[in-house]
């Protein structure tokens, strides 16, 4: 403990302001590491989720950028139109976010309703914590209420079988909507040309859309459902009709590209974001490095004489490599105690500043993603700390040794 104590002192705090730098540069290096781990999860939790629609033959519409909307165009009977066309002629799928209700509940959140019609609900695949699965026959003049699923957020003020009653801005009128089920927590939809950009329903409310769902609603739900609309089973010949009549009836201009033409677009993204952040990490291990090894060298031959009786007394070069792994092992452990408490502060933020979509449940706010990363980070120091602790070990060697330093 002695030996260590002094090495601390003479060695590495001797220099107070190397040791900060170290510090600080093995920090960034640390979070620019967790960054792109915690990217990299996601995105494959992305990959996994849009692989039920990155089938031959399906199609993911979007505006074009060089189209403008012209809402006098716009009419809820030619929205209609449009949507008897995908009725008669396509299978297709859905999902709405987006409209927010003000509806009490235990966290004081903004509740969102979300849309989707059965062919979504069939690919998507909703797991649920309790209830049952969404029932798409029911009569908006018929039935007393409509089934709905909800986040596991409402799950306590709203459990299975509870009604509510709200003011549904599709249909522009007062409905009651029944909970048959919950969702687990933390279920999400990534964005489908941003894989890494992932949005949680903890807080929302899942309307099941028919067609006649479809035939009362305003165009805010029209609309908003071409945005991200999913044609399954299709071809090229068919999506240009498709294409024309939206552009014929809403002077609107849509893009079709398959799922995976929108994975080769961000993947040529990521990846070339993925290899400038690798070369700034080698390029700060290096520096780290280089600076650990002269500090640590530096402090060696001004303290050579104590560094001498230590070694006749006993230290060995093993003991000497073990107290350069405990002090490295701390400076790795304080910069991961601080990435940690910032990406905790970073949950909780959502949590304070009611941001519904981006409020999850997990250890310390922390959701499987965010553990993954820190791990990752505690591998890449493992490594570093190899690197420059066996470096330095291998030049100290080379320092001389002898009685005549004593003298």
């Amino acid at each position: 403990m002695k030996i260590f104590k002094l090495f601390i002192t003479r060695i590495f705090l001797r220099r107070a302001i190397l040791s900060v730098s170290v510090l600080g540069l093995v920090f960034i290096a640390n979070y620019i590491s967790f960054i792109s781990a915690r990217s990299i999860f996601s995105t494959l939790e992305g990959y996994r989720e849009v692989k039920c629609i990155n089938q031959e033959g399906n199609f993911v519409a979007n505006l074009d950028p060089d189209s403008d909307i012209n809402m006098d165009v716009i009419t809820d009977e030619k929205a209609q139109i449009v949507y008897s066309f995908l009725a008669d002629k396509f299978k297709y799928a859905f999902c709405i976010d987006g409209f927010v209700i003000d509806l009490p509940n235990d966290d004081g959140m903004d509740i969102s309703l979300s849309y989707m019609n059965e062919e979504y609900y069939k690919i998507k695949q909703f797991e649920l914590l309790d209830g049952e699965d969404l029932d798409f026959g029911y009569q908006l003049d018929k039935d007393e209420s409509i089934p709905v699923l909800v986040g596991n957020g409402l799950s306590k003020k709203y459990p299975v079988g509870s009604l509510i009653k709200i003011k549904e801005p599709a249909l522009e009128k007062t409905v009651t909507l029944k909970v048959k089920g919950v969702l687990k927590q933390n279920l999400y939809r990534p964005n489908f040309y941003l894989l890494n950009s992932k949005q949680y329903y903890n807080f929302s409310i899942f309307l099941p859309v028919n067609n006649e769902f479809i035939e009362h609603s305003n165009t805010n739900l029209t609309l908003n459902g071409l945005m991200d609309l999913i044609v399954l089973e299709t071809n090229q010949e068919k999506i240009m009709d498709l294409k024309k009549v939206i552009h014929d009836n809403l002077d609107l201009k849509f893009n079709f590209h398959s799922q995976k033409e929108n994975l080769e677009y961000f993947n040529e993204y990521f990846f070339s974001s993925l290899k400038f952040i690798s070369l700034i990490t080698v390029i700060l291990l290096i520096v780290i490095t280089c600076i650990s090894l002269w500090s640590a060298l530096v402090g060696i031959r001004l303290m050579l004489r104590d560094f001498t009786i230590n070694f006749l007394v006993g230290l060995s070069y093993s003991g000497l490599r073990k107290i350069f792994y405990i002090y490295y092992g701390i400076l790795f452990f304080i910069d991961l105690i601080i990435i940690f408490l910032i990406t905790a502060s970073s949950r909780y933020k959502h949590w304070l500043n009611k941001e519904a979509y981006f409020a999850t449940y997990g250890t310390f706010g922390l959701v499987s993603i965010d553990w993954f990363a820190l791990l990752a980070v505690v591998f890449f120091d493992i490594i570093i700390g190899i690197i420059i602790v066996e470096t330095i070990i291998s030049r100290v060697k080379k320092v001389p040794i002898s009685l005549g330093v004593l003298q």
